[in-house]
């Protein structure tokens, strides 16, 4: 790792950027987006059936958008660069901007200033408003920052870039992996085609990523004759309405995980401010901070409690997390037992709909005693046993490539502080 000095002399922003307000007059285009929490531009889940879209704003790719209100934003200031859609549409509440020249100033480069959590901190101090905080465009101008040379600020560029990149494919290949595991879960325990006789191979050759990611699905449906297509004995089974594989039991959810909801414990906003370390504090569906103390050492299956708790298609929203970590009071904690490991109840949960179980209007909910007793179909023992073994390579690797990526993002971490003080770094 090497440091590299730059000019510190600061400037003031309000002279390198200029607002952009072009409406949808000629409804140009249809693709509304948000700024997420993680500082993106995502598409929007706003029911806009009906509504006049020519009065929104439209954004182009190297423009900002953000939104001057922060009182309801929690520690980030809302605000992204465009870099996915030529053009696009936010809400009219957003400020869009662009850099007045990107031969003095890279939007990228100014984008990495505002990933900064110190320029989250500075936001929050410097709004203002007593019914609501603001942090308004004269404020945003008045914002300095050490603006080196071109050359220079197109190396940072790179070499933050190139991190992320290799962030991107990591979480690529965890994707695929993922969706190998789930696709095995499906053809043993929905379409009921686990192979007769169990299965007798076990693992997966780490060495031979591609090939598993690209092949080993269509593998496994073929490689043996399955269960319920070979004429294997199905039962009608009353409560759920349909057919299971003999010696199948119907159970409720609370018969195949532990909880640890009574270990959990919330820690403020600002409190985590004073207490940080190293060790990841996880919220309802998302790592949220990293602090210097844990509560839970091992692998866990977290389940949003209440706030984000539910995806488009109906399964809870689950974070899958190991190592030593603290979660607050918005996730539920579950381990796997009675022949489930943490993997395997993975799946179940990521195959169950929740949507019945839900309470709250505005704030929804999956309280324990609902989730404890959702029905469930439970395999034998032997056969989950032989399905742990079949996947337990694919999360390993996947813990792998997670790991990496701990590591790679405290890099990038490393990288935006030096930003204050006219260190480049370098791996």
């Amino acid at each position: 790792m090497f440091l590299k000095l730059w000019d510190m002399s600061y400037k003031r922003l309000g002279n390198y950027i200029q607002q952009v307000n072009v409406r949808n007059k000629d409804l140009e285009t249809e693709v509304l987006l948000g700024v997420s929490i993680t500082k993106k531009l995502i598409p929007s889940i706003a029911n806009v059936i009906g509504t006049d879209m020519s009065t929104y704003k439209i954004i182009e790719k190297g423009q900002f958008a953000y939104g001057t209100v922060t009182s309801r934003n929690g520690d980030k200031i809302s605000i992204a660069l465009s870099d996915q859609y030529d053009k696009a549409l936010v809400s009219q509440i957003y400020v869009v901007f662009e850099v007045i020249d990107t031969e003095e100033l890279l939007p990228e480069y100014l984008m990495m200033w505002f990933s900064r959590p110190e320029f989250d901190r500075y936001v929050r101090f410097h709004s203002h408003g007593s019914t609501r905080e603001t942090f308004d465009w004269a404020d945003m101008c008045e914002v300095e920052l050490p603006i080196p040379t071109i050359e220079e600020q197109r190396q940072i560029v790179a070499q933050y870039q190139s991190i992320a990149n290799k962030i991107k494919v990591n979480d690529q290949i965890c994707e695929k992996l993922e969706a190998t595991a789930q696709a095995l879960y499906k053809h043993w325990f929905v379409d009921f085609e686990f192979p007769v006789g169990h299965c007798e191979e076990s693992g997966t050759n780490d060495k031979a990523i591609p090939a598993l990611v690209a092949e080993e699905t269509s593998l496994y449906a073929t490689k043996q004759k399955g269960y319920k297509s070979s004429g294997g004995k199905m039962v009608w089974n009353e409560e759920l309405g349909k057919e299971i594989p003999e010696g199948w039991e119907v159970g409720i959810l609370k018969d195949i995980f532990d909880n640890f909801d009574s270990k959990r414990k919330p820690i403020t906003a600002s409190d985590r401010i004073k207490e940080k370390g190293l060790y990841p504090y996880y919220g309802a569906a998302a790592l949220m901070d990293y602090i210097d103390d844990y509560i839970f050492d091992g692998t866990y299956i977290l389940l949003g409690e209440d706030g984000t708790v539910m995806n488009n298609d109906g399964s809870p929203v689950l974070q899958y997390v190991w190592g030593k970590f603290w979660v607050n009071n918005h996730a539920h904690v579950l381990k796997g037992k009675n022949g489930f490991d943490e993997n395997s109840l993975y799946l179940l949960l990521k195959n169950t709909n929740v949507s019945d179980i839900i309470t709250g209007g505005v704030q929804l909910k999956i309280n324990q005693g609902n989730l404890n007793n959702l029905s469930i179909i439970k395999p034998s023992e032997n056969l989950l046993l032989a399905f742990n073994k079949e996947i337990y390579t694919k999360f390993e690797i996947i813990k792998n490539y997670k790991e990496q990526n701990q590591k790679l993002t405290q890099l990038q971490s490393l990288l935006l502080s030096r930003l204050a003080v006219g260190e480049e770094v370098s791996a």
